[in-house]
């Protein structure tokens, strides 16, 4: 698959800017990016000994940062960037407990673990839902 190819499936409106253009991709005009809002909301599933989080907590992004550890906050930069500009994270891990949710126009999911060397073991569970 071609890098524009990959940039457009994964929901990334600059797409044309990662890859030189062909003169007849030149002359046609790149349909305008769509801006959607989306509402982001993370919950801790898993993490049954850790001191600091309770399963099922919720926490609203970006309004609830400050509440998260540096160690989660890291973990989950990236995945709230991807997810807040629209991005949809392919891999679904299918038949596992992490199997997600895929759809760009309602709800999509993401699960990312915390890397605290600890034994708390944090799971969160990132809700991605169109406004």
């Amino acid at each position: 698959m071609k890098r524009r190819e990959f940039m457009e499936k994964t929901g990334f409106c600059a797409a044309g800017l990662f890859t030189p253009a062909s003169q007849e991709q030149q002359s046609r005009k790149a349909p305008p990016c769509a801006k959607r809002e989306y509402k982001l909301e993370i919950e801790v599933a898993e993490g049954a000994k850790a001191v600091c989080y309770k399963v099922g907590q919720k926490f609203s992004y970006p309004q609830d940062l400050g509440k998260m550890c540096p160690w989660l906050r890291d973990s989950l930069s990236g995945f709230l960037r991807a997810l807040e500009t629209g991005a949809i994270l392919s891999w679904k891990y299918e038949g596992t407990p992490y199997e997600k949710v895929i759809d760009p126009d309602g709800v999509t999911t993401e699960f990312v673990r915390c890397p605290d060397p600890t034994s708390a073991g944090i799971v969160v569970k990132i809700t991605r839902t169109a406004v």
